[in-house]
């Protein structure tokens, strides 16, 4: 039997039987990753010798009688996450050197459940891409084919767990990054609503670790079933001890229901700013079905529903306007002139970028009221939907494409070319008003790529997204090795 691709439930009710050690799993695990990461290049910060010594440690509180949620279990964590004596780089080469002294307060919190970390996974240069390569620690390349890409920006993570290299891992998420990786590799993965899951940690190298608020982006698990999503969720979520957390503490609501029959389903499979491949349209029907024939009521159409066109415009000026704040002033003056001489009637996702980088605050401001009328128009959905099924990007993995200019890249969709970054409209649709979203296997094409759906539930509901997938994994399956 391969231990490595058991879930971390099913770990941890071994180690409790007494059936398998600590040492054991953490000994497997490395050598799984000595074998096979060769090929994948998932694990770029390896740190062996200290998973060992936790190993042990655990394996010796469990004899005295101890426990935890995760004690004892082998995972991974995003290199983007600052963990004491391990270089935390981005991909940014002048950073190669820099080592924190301090863990993320999601290290920590894993650590406290007894979680055995056996190193860091791989990120693409600054976290800005959706594929995961960078000239520190090479390319990483999808399990299933790899001559593509595993997604981005925690596509490390996605790779390493659809290889076998550790039970769960943690990630991030600001266009995707959880999600899309999921989805091109056949896992799973949640991103919490907007302020659940405390950040603090999750930083660039040589920037202090403070608890600050981020806007749309969050931090989040990943792992090879709905219910390891739900336990690792459980052991992050939680306010930061040093701000929300000294006042309160966290009661997430039950799922709003747990029966398929009960549920009440949105399904999208079209976008009015991108094409969606016939793949993940397969991949949105075949969920739609089985939640059909598992007696949940499904509806392809709402007019409650925001507007996707301005909810993909208003998210990319959002996600665009951060992206420039540390460009030196002339770079930033010669995007302000490329602006003001955009036409007024150019609506497209390119002008949003542009204009975006160049916000003034007080049109962000003006965004942000924007944002808070879609959110309640969220709210007013929500009251006659328990979900909503869509395409998390329009294609399955694509080739490795390492032009460095990403404007120029072009992504193909069935025949049609599109500017690369369009495709993260999806994403956007739960990013930009903060809603969770859960990313779930919905089968594979005829060329045998995985492809997933994201399932968006009501804000701070996270555990009814995450109860719909546990019910469609046990309805049409869920994870299956690569062969």
């Amino acid at each position: 039997m391969d231990r490595n691709f058991l879930t971390a439930e099913e770990l941890v009710a071994a180690l409790r039987a007494g059936e398998v050690t600590s040492v054991e799993l953490t000994d497997e695990a490395i050598a799984r990753i000595e074998r096979d990461d060769k090929a994948i290049n998932a694990i770029c910060v390896p740190d062996f010798d200290r998973a060992r010594a936790a190993a042990r440690r655990a394996d010796q509180a469990r004899a005295r009688g101890e426990d935890g949620p995760l004690l004892g279990v082998p995972m991974t964590v995003k290199e983007s996450y600052d963990v004491a004596g391990l270089p935390t780089t981005w991909g940014m080469p002048r950073y190669r050197d820099f080592v924190p002294a301090e863990d993320a307060v999601q290290v920590s919190r894993l650590r406290a459940a007894g979680a055995v970390v056996l190193g860091k996974t791989n990120v693409p240069l600054g976290l800005q891409d959706l594929q995961t390569f960078n000239e520190i620690y090479g390319t990483t390349n999808n399990p299933w084919d790899h001559e593509r890409t595993p997604g981005g920006s925690s596509g490390g993570s996605a790779a390493a767990l659809a290889a076998g290299f550790g039970a769960l891992s943690i990630g991030s998420d600001l266009a995707g990054s959880l999600r899309t990786p999921a989805h091109f590799c056949g896992v799973y993965a949640h991103k919490p609503t907007l302020g659940l899951v405390a950040n603090r940690g999750m930083v660039p190298p040589t920037t202090p670790a403070l608890p600050v608020d981020l806007d749309l982006a969050v931090v989040g698990p990943m792992a090879r079933t709905a219910r390891d999503l739900t336990l690792l969720l459980d052991v992050m979520a939680g306010p930061d001890p040093l701000t929300l957390g000294v006042a309160h503490d966290l009661r997430l609501p039950p799922a709003r229901h747990q029966r398929l029959g009960d549920f009440r389903v949105l399904v999208l499979d079209e976008h009015p700013l991108i094409p969606t491949g016939s793949a993940v349209r397969a991949g949105v029907n075949r969920v739609a079905d089985a939640l059909a024939e598992g007696g949940a009521r499904v509806e392809r159409h709402s007019p409650l529903l925001p507007d996707l066109a301005e909810a993909g415009t208003l998210y990319t000026q959002l996600l665009f306007s951060g992206s420039v704040a540390r460009f030196p002033i002339e770079a930033y003056e010669q995007l302000r002139t490329r602006a003001a001489g955009l036409s007024a009637d150019d609506q497209s996702l390119d002008a949003a970028r542009l204009r975006g980088m160049v916000l003034s605050h007080r049109d962000w401001i003006e965004a942000d009221n924007r944002r808070e009328l879609h959110r309640h128009g969220w709210r007013q959905l929500f009251a006659e939907f328990d979900a909503v099924v869509c395409p998390i990007t329009p294609t399955p993995a694509f080739p490795h494409d390492h032009n460095p200019d990403l404007l120029e890249r072009r992504i193909d969709i069935d025949g049609v070319e599109c500017p690369f970054f369009d495709q993260l409209v999806w994403a956007g649709l739960a990013t930009m008003p903060g809603l969770p979203a859960t990313a779930v296997p919905a089968g594979r094409t005829p060329e045998g790529l995985p492809v997933g759906v994201q399932l968006i539930g009501p804000m701070f509901e996270d555990r009814t997204p995450l109860r719909l997938a546990e019910l469609l994994e046990q309805r049409i399956g869920g994870f299956q090795a690569p062969r």
